[in-house]
């Protein structure tokens, strides 16, 4: 069974020995993009020409390491100087929040831009790309891209409704429709059901996916702001089966506050 050593109070994991008192830990800012999720070791440098489709696009398939900015606190992806436009109602409900209130320690899905610290993959079927996550429930993501418009009132989800266009080498992700259910990141960022993302998504070369998320919530940030991934691809090209719900028993322990400000 896969496990994250450094995150193992921050996420949840199944059928393991429960710790003797709570705690909440976070990982450092390069942890999980330096840490191999197949073991503790190093991971592996995977170097190479972008790959490309019969139509000349970039090949954006494979299995994909997210970037640990994404899982643990989405200030660290803003750019250097900047800070989060939160309203101030927002900041409080941030501040309140608990470690086992998570709807990720649940085994819930991480809603957008937010990843959990397993693997994902993009596959295509026809006018469809499918992004499928390893964690917690093998949930997946349809993107449209035969050119479709947003439904006008779109049924409120956790991963919206999301089109797709290409712009030269650059996948465009537009996406309305969500739920306010999911946090942002494991420190408790909220967002609304205004919440508007736009992915930018960038094969910069074999190994390494670039995604730069505008993020456009008028009910809970005062602003659009900004914030970049960098995804590294996985050199098994599996996902594994990981069902949260199966024996969890992590949220129990911890029940701490999801931030240490």
């Amino acid at each position: 069974m896969r496990f994250w050593i450094l995150t193992i109070a921050a996420f949840p994991l199944c059928a393991q020995t429960p710790s003797p008192a709570p705690q909440v830990t976070r990982p450092p800012a390069a942890a999980i993009n330096e840490l191999g999720t197949r073991g503790a070791g190093p991971r592996a440098t995977v170097k190479g020409p972008v790959p490309r489709r019969p139509d000349g696009k970039p090949d954006l398939a494979g299995v994909w390491n997210p970037d640990s900015n994404f899982i643990g606190d989405i200030r660290r992806a803003l750019k250097p100087g900047e800070t989060l436009p939160i309203q101030p109602w927002a900041q409080t409900l941030r501040d309140k929040r608990r470690s086992k209130e998570d709807p990720e320690a649940n085994c819930l899905p991480t809603g957008v831009p937010r990843m959990a610290p397993y693997p994902w993959s993009i596959a295509e079927s026809g006018k469809v790309l499918f992004f499928v996550f390893e964690g917690n429930i093998h949930s997946w993501r349809q993107i449209f891209m035969d050119g479709r418009a947003h439904p006008k009132d779109p049924n409120p989800t956790w991963y919206g409704h999301s089109v797709g266009h290409w712009e030269g080498d650059t996948l465009v992700v537009d996406t309305i429709g969500f739920n306010d259910k999911f946090w942002f990141d494991f420190e408790g960022h909220p967002h609304t059901d205004k919440l508007h993302t736009i992915e930018r998504y960038t094969r910069t070369d074999l190994g390494t996916l670039v995604n730069e998320v505008t993020i456009d919530d008028p009910g809970a940030y005062t602003k659009p702001f900004t914030i970049t991934s960098i995804n590294r691809l996985e050199p098994s090209g599996d996902l594994m089966e990981y069902i949260c719900q199966e024996n969890n028993k992590d949220v129990s322990h911890i029940d701490g506050p999801a931030h240490l400000e």
